[in-house]
């Protein structure tokens, strides 16, 4: 016991000190966790840390898959930590924790999801950490639920997106919490309608004007290689109702044939399935996705994104190795699946693309372009040291405060499928990255 302890203190003090080596990388330190595949690390973690005012929080599954919810002041590496009496099937990376704070300050979180009942809590009272007893939202969809997810809106209502179904049939649930009235009200029951013949896999973001970005690919079949296209939706209302790119409103649900599609991409590209967008405070959206082009067998991270009147698709081209997609499941997939940011300087917009890749060891990197008007992509790692099956996941609500990038790091191992890896709890910590 002793040695495993000494153990886990070694490779995170190894971490800080390789991570700290970089004056732009500062590296915090929370606690030790379970590690024996990515549930804690999974990029559709909505979110892994949430900040409110002058307290981030975080969440995570400890060494025996209790979820674990913590708190620090902004600036501050001490972090008060809380044991819930949560438990989550761990062994399921779909199995994520979800966290956000509403805007009289309480934490809400939602846990352990993969076609199961939802669970759901929150804290007793603002700034806590001591959770409500599990309870429902709505009452209504709540039996089958994946993929739970938080966003923020101006004034300080959340949203709760998440699919209802199963993988190939399920619909796009969305749920909208008001802070005067401490209620859950049901937005929609199936936003995007795969007519039961598919399932789109989405994903989303409020912008700091308020409005809801989404954007998603189409699912034919469990199998991950059947992923095409992008599609593309949006509201400036609050989630009632939905408009393309071009303000023509949606008749809803939304369905294949009436969606915006803003790049067409054949099935068995080697599509992913839920990365991530982010829009600028000028309300431009970034979708971060990865796939191969035709004739390419190498699957490159692109961007898609629309200034102006067009939509754009870049392919940053860095990458060198080939690998496949296919079959059902948690993959174990040689990168990981990206994180997008943007901002402004001058009249350049700065793009970055957060990622893993087996090609450059398996560190933390960032791909940064300095004007996405050029295709001109630097990569650089800011890790030095491998986090194995990692994901990015960062604080959405600080980035777009405050522009601070702040990662959610942690060595995680994933077997293909829903394998199980045998290693000891590792190190938990947040990067707080200055990328501009």
């Amino acid at each position: 016991m002793f040695r495993s302890c000494f153990l886990i203190v070694f490779i995170a003090l190894s971490h800080l000190a390789i991570a700290q080596k970089d004056k732009n990388v500062k590296t915090v330190f929370v606690d030790s966790g379970w590690a024996n595949n990515s549930v804690n690390t999974v990029v559709f973690r909505k979110n892994s840390l949430a900040s409110y005012k002058n307290t981030q929080y975080i969440a995570f599954y400890n060494k025996d898959a209790m979820v674990v919810v913590g708190k620090r002041k902004l600036g501050t590496t001490k972090w008060q930590l809380q044991t819930t009496p949560f438990k989550g099937k761990a062994v399921d990376a779909h199995n994520c924790i979800s966290i956000i704070v509403d805007g009289d300050g309480y934490l809400h979180m939602a846990w352990d999801h993969h076609g199961n009942k939802l669970h759901y809590s929150k804290s007793i009272a603002p700034g806590a950490l001591q959770m409500t007893a599990e309870t429902s939202m709505t009452g209504i969809a709540e039996k089958n639920v994946t993929y739970p997810e938080f966003h923020t809106l101006p004034g300080g209502n959340i949203l709760f997106l998440y699919r209802d179904g199963q993988s190939g049939q399920g619909n796009l649930v969305i749920n909208r919490y008001d802070i005067a009235t401490k209620k859950w009200a049901q937005l929609h029951s199936n936003l995007i309608d795969g007519e039961k013949q598919r399932n789109a896999y989405w994903q989303a973001c409020v912008d700091k004007l308020g409005s809801i970005h989404l954007s998603w690919v189409w699912r034919e079949s469990p199998d991950v290689a059947s992923n095409h296209d992008m599609c593309y939706a949006r509201s400036t209302d609050g989630g009632v109702t939905w408009e393309n790119s071009n303000s023509e409103k949606y008749t809803l649900p939304i369905n294949a044939t009436t969606a915006e599609y803003v790049c067409r991409i054949p099935q068995k590209s080697e599509l992913i399935n839920q990365t991530s967008m982010y829009a600028d405070d000028a309300g431009n959206p970034f979708i971060a996705s990865y796939w191969k082009d035709a004739g390419d067998s190498i699957p490159q991270y692109h961007v898609i994104y629309k200034i102006n009147s067009n939509w754009i698709i870049q392919n940053t081209g860095f990458r060198k190795t080939a690998f496949s997609l296919s079959g059902a499941g948690t993959k174990r997939i040689p990168i990981s699946r990206p994180q997008i940011i943007s901002y402004k300087k001058g009249s350049k917009n700065i793009v970055a693309v957060i990622f893993r890749d087996e090609e450059r060891g398996s560190k933390v990197s960032v791909a940064i372009n300095t004007n996405i008007n050029n295709n001109n992509w630097q990569v650089k790692d800011v890790s030095g040291f491998s986090v194995g099956s990692w994901e990015p996941t960062f604080d959405t609500e600080l980035w777009k405060r405050k522009k601070q990038l702040h990662l959610f790091v942690q060595y995680t191992d994933q077997k293909d499928g829903e394998g199980k890896a045998n290693i000891l709890p590792q190190p938990i910590t947040v990067y707080e990255i200055k990328i501009k």
